[in-house]
């Protein structure tokens, strides 16, 4: 009898597997034969479109052209993706700053950012200025469509020919896709972007609209932004009025504006201008006759030798205006007119002083640059020198870089120490070895003095004072200790880092000239923090208000209380009366303030106040080279003094807190203490007074010719012309001043 017997699991699985194997072979067979079959189809339908012999080349070129077209454009996009992403933003309203500084007394004394004006609509520009432009920039501007092919070839011909770069292929719509997007790099790469913009430019705009914003976005020298702008500044009109002379001069400075920028080499500009009136005659724009009269009479450019503006001054404002751009506090307005509380009065005394002081002295002391920076006690800033000579160097000495204060700094380690109620004026405290760590400082006379009060230490600037008061803000622990000095420095005004290290408490940290006035500020007004501000009042384009100091910038915080304010006020009074301070004394004014100087006498300070203005001023070398042993009380202080003692003589002297009011000095004239600014009432622009010394020299010359004029002798002549110099700017005063019965703040 047949019995069935059941496969194994094993055997089963392989049967299963054989199974699978089997249909994956006659599929991929039948797949095959059949994909097969296609290709022979199609092979043989391709074979009916075969060519041979010169039609064969032809396609094979057509065919590689086809792949390389594609291959180029699409990498020619991957290269333009950088320059489409910035026509994402709005980028129609994206000019620069453009800003204009009024003193205190609303004179303008200078511009920062671009000199920018669009206000002029193109059918208000004069007929001669556009011919000039379209006869050098792109003759065939309403014909091409942003790329001139048939220019690019003329001017690749004309440079080849003469072995150099003599004539421009960019039309202006490629011109001002650079001046919109794009930088002065030599690139391939840009200018494959370039083309893209341009492409792009004249889809979106009108050939007039590209025209527009070439002529008010191109940058025509002198810091100048359009042609309206260059109009004002080269020749002191709009550039509605210019003359044909004028306007082949302006389109000229396209080319390069830095190279005919007619304030800079007059000449070369006129040269550049003859050459504009024969491309306009070439293109049939104007007659020969035409551009021999603009030639006999080339454009003649306002003289701006002598103007002079506080540079190192507007630099600082026009970093804080931006900066107050960038917090959100002008709304977006990028053209504006900044009242600032500069007075010019001082800004010429502190520039005057700090050179006679180095001319004088410097090479004595071996000290060749330095820097000023005055405030008044809430913070204005009233006057600011970076530096001996802007020209030479334009670095910012006041507000960037960073110097060692010495003994200066010690008044921000006594204030925290009365402000925890360590220590008052009259405490005592003994000066002895003091040590944070294995550092131990020594006294500039390398001994100790001793059992002394606060006052008197500071007086006669012990090191070892303020380490004492640092372990005693600790509690025996010195990094709890320089923690808390570092608190009360930021507090009253440095900005700067400050490390946790033991030798803080004398000085050894950088900091900042302006930073210190703002530090010592806090003092002189009783003790608010006196952050330096740049801006009174700040306008729009419009003339509207969009931000006043007074309502819009917060009331300052306190930060000494007016007893530990006083206190201050009071030992660095003593400082200046009978300690290291003497130099800066001012007879009839309440002086307070603090000699430093740093090891190897690299930096020199005297940081000092009234109640009416705060002036920090650094002496020292910008390569760090020790100076002949100049300390704060030396010549930093003289030249503070030189300073402070000519500012106050316009000003009703205001009390110091905590600092007895000295009995008013005996009544001189500034003219009879020998000040060259005597006279010059505060509001009187530096222009103006430059024009009378002008008048001044007209009536010398005028009186040395009338009869009997020679019979004077040479000092009597001198002593005379002097008098009349004295008077004339008296009169002036009188004139352009303040109103009588009322001083100048």
């Amino acid at each position: 009898m047949f019995r069935f017997v059941r496969p194994s699991l094993s055997r089963r699985v392989k049967r299963a597997a054989l199974a699978v194997d089997s249909w994956l072979d006659a599929s991929l067979y039948s797949a095959g034969s059949g994909l097969g079959e296609i290709w022979r189809r199609i092979s043989a339908r391709m074979d009916r479109l075969a060519v041979t012999g010169v039609r064969r080349v032809l396609v094979e070129c057509a065919s590689e052209a086809a792949t390389l077209s594609i291959a180029g454009g699409m990498l020619l996009l991957a290269f333009a993706q950088p320059a489409f992403r910035e026509t994402s933003d709005d980028w129609l309203k994206k000019p620069e700053f453009a800003v204009t500084f009024l003193d205190r007394y609303g004179n303008e004394v200078g511009r920062r950012g671009i000199l920018h004006d669009d206000s002029l609509a193109l059918d208000e520009f004069p007929d001669v200025l556009i011919k000039a432009v379209l006869a050098t920039e792109d003759r065939r501007f309403y014909q091409h469509f942003g790329i001139d092919i048939i220019g690019t070839a003329r001017a690749l011909s004309a440079n080849a020919q003469a072995d150099g770069v003599v004539q421009g292929g960019s039309s202006i719509t490629q011109q001002l896709a650079k001046n919109l997007f794009l930088t002065n790099e030599r690139s391939i790469e840009r200018k494959i972007n370039e083309a893209f913009l341009s492409l792009w430019l004249e889809a979106r705009l009108s050939k007039n609209e590209i025209l527009k914003l070439y002529l008010d976005r191109a940058y025509m020298g002198g810091g100048t932004f359009g042609a309206a702008a260059a109009a004002a500044f080269y020749f002191g009109k709009s550039a509605r009025d210019v003359t044909l002379p004028e306007a082949a001069m302006l389109a000229g400075l396209f080319k390069a504006p830095s190279k005919y920028a007619p304030h800079v080499n007059l000449p070369t500009a006129r040269a550049r201008a003859s050459d504009v009136l024969g491309a306009m005659v070439n293109a049939g724009l104007i007659t020969e006759g035409q551009a021999e009269i603009a030639r006999r009479n080339p454009a003649t450019p306002v003289d701006r030798h002598r103007e002079s503006s506080p540079d190192y001054y507007l630099d600082w404002a026009f970093e804080e205006i931006r900066a107050m751009s960038q917090e959100g506090a002008l709304r977006g307005e990028r053209v504006l007119v900044v009242k600032t509380p500069l007075d010019l009065s001082i800004q010429h005394l502190a520039e005057d002083a700090l050179e006679e002081g180095l001319r004088q002295d410097g090479k004595r002391w071996g000290v060749k640059q330095g820097a000023i920076a005055v405030l008044d006690p809430d913070g204005a800033a009233r006057a600011m020198v970076g530096g001996r000579d802007y020209g030479e160097s334009q670095f910012n000495r006041a507000t960037n870089a960073l110097r060692q204060p010495g003994s200066s700094f010690k008044p921000f380690v006594y204030a925290g120490a009365m402000m925890d109620g360590l220590v008052t004026p009259d405490s005592p405290i003994v000066d002895g070895p003091t040590c944070i760590g294995n550092w131990c400082p020594n006294n500039y006379n390398r001994g100790y003095a001793g059992r002394m009060t606060l006052t008197v230490a500071l007086q006669r600037s012990i090191n070892t004072t303020p380490v004492r008061l640092t372990l005693m803000m600790g509690k025996g622990n010195a990094r709890n200790g320089l923690a808390r000095v570092i608190e009360m420095s930021h507090a009253m005004g440095i900005t700067t880092e400050l490390r946790n290290t033991a030798p803080l408490p004398i000085g050894a940290e950088g900091v900042r000239v302006l930073d210190m006035a703002a530090g010592f500020a806090v003092f002189a007004n009783g003790g608010l923090r006196a952050k330096p501000y740049a801006a009174v009042e700040i306008r729009n384009g419009h003339d509207d208000v969009i931000w006043r100091h007074d309502r819009d910038a917060g009331a300052p915080a306190r930060v000494l209380t007016p007893e530990v304010a006083a206190g201050m006020n009071f030992m660095m009074h003593k400082v200046v009366e009978a300690g290291t301070g003497r130099r800066a004394r001012i007879e009839g004014v309440p002086v307070a303030g603090k000699t430093g100087t740093t090891n190897a006498y690299r930096d020199g300070w005297f940081v000092g106040y009234t109640g009416n203005l705060v002036a920090s001023v650094w002496l020292g070398n910008d390569d760090y080279k020790p100076a002949n042993r100049m300390t704060g009380g030396t010549l930093p202080a003289q030249i503070w003094q030189t300073m402070m003692a000519r500012a106050h003589r316009r000003l009703t002297i205001r009390p110091l807190p905590g600092v007895p009011t000295p009995a008013p000095a005996v009544a001189v004239s500034a003219a009879e203490a020998g000040d060259d600014d005597a006279g010059v009432p505060a509001n009187l622009s530096r222009q103006s007074y430059e024009l009378l010394q002008g008048m001044t020299a007209l009536f010398r010359e005028a009186s040395a010719a009338m009869p009997g004029g020679t019979a004077q002798t040479a000092p009597a002549r001198e002593q005379a012309s002097v008098a009349g110099e004295r008077d004339a700017v008296h009169v002036a005063a009188r004139g352009l001043g303040t109103p009588a019965g009322k001083a100048a703040p």
